[in-house]
C-alpha cells in the first residue's frame, strides 16, 4: 500500500478539496484524510501512479507539494538535519564574511558549493580564510541578529522525540551555531566544525578533518548502528550538495527548499512547505504536533 501526501506553506494554505479530489479519484485512491485543513491531505493507493511527477509538476504553479510512498514504516526513529538553510533560513558562513566586508564574494562560493560544482572541503577552506581577524564575539552578534529559525523546526524536532525518535543536527557549519539551534530548538546532540580561535579571534582556519559530504552518510550509518536500527528507519533533511549522500541513504531523504540539483535526486522534494512537511508525510495531523 502506498500514501499519497498533499501539502502547501501553512504559513499560506494553498490546497483545497478540489484538488485532493481530483487527484484521489484520479488515481483511484482511497478515502482522504485531512491532516490540517487547508494545508496538508493524505489518501491511500493500491501501488505507485506511473505519473505521478508529471503532477508533482503540474502542482507546482498551485504552490502544492506531492510525496508519494510506501505506507509501512514510513514514521521513522531518528532525524538527522542539516542546519544552514534547513532548520535556520541563513548561511552562519555568510553571515559572518559580511561582518568581514566579503559576504557578496563568499556567498558566491557558497552557492556554488551547494550546487555541487565545487568540492565543499576546499570551499570551505577557502570561505572561512577570508574571516581572519574577525573578532570572536561576532559569532554571538551574528546568531542574535541575524540568525532566524525555518517555521516548524520545534515542531518537527519535539513531535518526533516526543514519538521516541532520536534527533541529531549535522551541519558542514560551525559548532559554534549547532550548539545554539541544538539547544534552541531541541536535538539530542549536534555535530559540525570548529572555527579555530587564538587571543579572541578567528584565525581563518578551520579543524581538520572537515565535516562534509561523506561525514554526513556516516554520521547517519554511525547513528543508526548506535540506536540499533537500519538506514530505513531515519529521515534526513537538507538542501545542498553536501547532504546527498544521507539524503539518498536515508530511509526517507527530504530535499526541503533544495538546489534544483540536489531535488532532482531525491524522492521526496518540498518546495513549498515548511519543516511541518517532515511531520506531515510521516502521516502526524496538526492535533498530534508538540510545541
Amino acid at each position: 500500500m502506498f500514501i499519497a501526501t498533499l501539502l502547501t506553506d501553512p504559513a499560506t494554505p494553498a490546497l483545497d478539496q478540489a484538488t485532493v479530489e481530483a487527484i484521489r479519484n484520479a488515481w483511484g485512491g482511497g478515502p482522504a484524510r485531512w491532516l490540517d485543513h487547508g494545508v496538508a491531505a493524505e489518501f491511500p493507493l493500491p501501488s505507485m501512479p506511473s505519473n505521478r511527477w508529471q503532477v508533482w509538476e503540474d502542482l507546482q504553479t498551485l504552490k502544492v507539494d506531492l510525496v508519494v510512498q510506501a505506507d509501512a514504516g514510513r514514521r521513522k526513529k531518528l532525524l538527522l538535519a542539516d542546519m544552514d538553510s534547513t532548520m535556520i533560513r541563513q548561511e552562519c558562513i555568510d553571515e559572518l564574511a559580511d561582518e568581514a566586508g566579503v559576504g557578496e564574494y563568499v556567498a558566491g562560493i557558497t552557492a556554488r558549493a551547494m550546487n555541487g560544482e565545487l568540492n565543499f572541503e576546499s570551499a570551505l577552506r577557502e570561505r572561512v580564510s577570508l574571516l581572519k581577524g574577525l573578532p570572536e564575539s561576532v559569532i554571538e552578534r551574528v546568531f542574535e541578529n541575524r540568525i532566524r529559525y525555518m517555521p516548524g523546526g520545534r515542531e518537527l524536532v519535539q513531535t518526533m522525540k516526543a514519538s521516541g525518535a532520536r534527533a541529531a543536527l549535522v551541519s558542514g557549519g560551525f559548532t559554534a551555531f549547532t550548539a545554539r539551534v541544538a539547544e534552541g530548538l531541541g536535538f539530542d546532540e549536534h555535530r559540525a566544525n570548529i572555527l579555530h580561535v587564538t587571543d579572541g579571534q578567528l584565525t581563518g582556519t578551520v579543524a581538520e578533518p572537515i565535516l562534509g559530504r561523506e561525514a554526513k552518510l556516516a554520521a547517519l550509518e554511525e547513528l543508526c548502528a548506535g540506536l540499533g536500527i537500519g538506514v530505513d528507519q531515519a529521515m534526513a533533511v537538507g538542501d545542498g550538495a553536501n547532504d546527498l549522500g544521507m539524503l539518498k541513504r536515508a530511509g526517507a531523504g527530504v530535499a526541503l527548499h533544495a538546489k534544483p540539483v540536489v531535488a532532482a535526486e531525491c524522492e521526496i522534494r518540498i518546495n513549498h512547505g515548511d519543516l511541518t512537511a517532515l511531520l506531515f508525510v510521516q502521516g502526524y495531523a496538526r492535533d498530534q504536533f508538540v510545541t
